[in-house]
């Protein structure tokens, strides 16, 4: 039976690992109600999530509606004449439903999720962290509660930044490249966008926003072992929080239309 003892020492740490991480979300949701507050360092995380994030998220934003356009306009080129007219609602819907929080998400997780698990981390290891104990702060207030706030509220606002400027990307390339008429695009988007889709998506942005800061801050806050394990933590919190993504994408997607 020794080949089984592997596999129990896997799930083992598996299920405490688990156990951790609860526990830890729970203590961090609880100080989010509880004051002291620290709006200094709140508003420090907004800016840093949300202002210096644009560019990134812009940028993944723009393109992606632009090669969504030209690649729905060459797949419904080759089954019916006159289907290209579908490109602008395909565009919006999967830009708001999927693409928009998705990619704005992993662009997130790999920007901010490593950073937040690098610089907690470092605090970790070099012992800061024991100091703010030392002088009466509570960790999770002052390192924690600013960034899952921020990340919750920041999150939203990027992604319906990011469906904007993908739509205006598949309507500059439908437009000026496959010659559609700028008013009839506008309108079939108007016309077939609808409140459910947009708002599923900022749902799935709330949620992916925490999951970044809470991986991030996880990873970094219970790091150890110097430089090397401030770099695994790192690389922890942007794999945890991309399959986190991933796997609450799916399960607010059948929330919401699976019926």
């Amino acid at each position: 039976m020794n080949f089984l003892a592997p596999i129990g020492h896997v799930a083992l740490a598996f299920l405490a690992h688990l156990g951790r991480l609860t526990l830890f979300a729970l203590t961090a949701l609880s100080h989010c109600v509880r004051p002291p507050f620290y709006p200094r360092q709140i508003g420090k995380q907004i800016v840093d999530i949300g202002y210096y994030s644009l560019p990134v998220v812009g940028l993944t934003a723009i393109f992606s509606g632009m090669v969504l356009a030209l690649q729905s306009y060459t797949g419904f080129s080759r089954f019916a004449a006159g289907s290209e007219s579908a490109v602008a609602n395909v565009v919006v819907v999967s830009l708001t439903r999927e693409l928009g929080p998705v990619l704005a998400g992993l662009m997130v997780a790999g920007r901010i999720g490593a950073s937040m698990a690098a610089e907690i981390g470092t605090m970790r290891v070099t012992e800061q962290i024991d100091a703010l104990t030392t002088l009466s702060t509570n960790p999770y207030k002052y390192l924690v509660v600013p960034r899952l706030l921020a990340g919750l509220l920041m999150l939203p606002v990027l992604v319906l930044v990011a469906d904007i400027i993908g739509v205006f990307g598949g309507y500059m390339v439908s437009v000026f490249k496959l010659g559609f008429n700028p008013a009839s695009y506008i309108n079939n988007t108007y016309d077939f966008v609808t409140l459910t889709d947009i708002v599923s998506g900022l749902v799935k942005a709330s949620v992916f926003g925490f999951i970044i800061a809470l991986m991030g801050c996880y990873s970094g806050y219970y790091s150890k072992g110097g430089a090397q394990g401030v770099g695994a933590a790192t690389t922890n919190a942007v794999v945890s929080a991309s399959i986190l993504i991933l796997t609450f994408n799916y399960i607010i997607t059948e929330l919401f239309f699976g019926s």
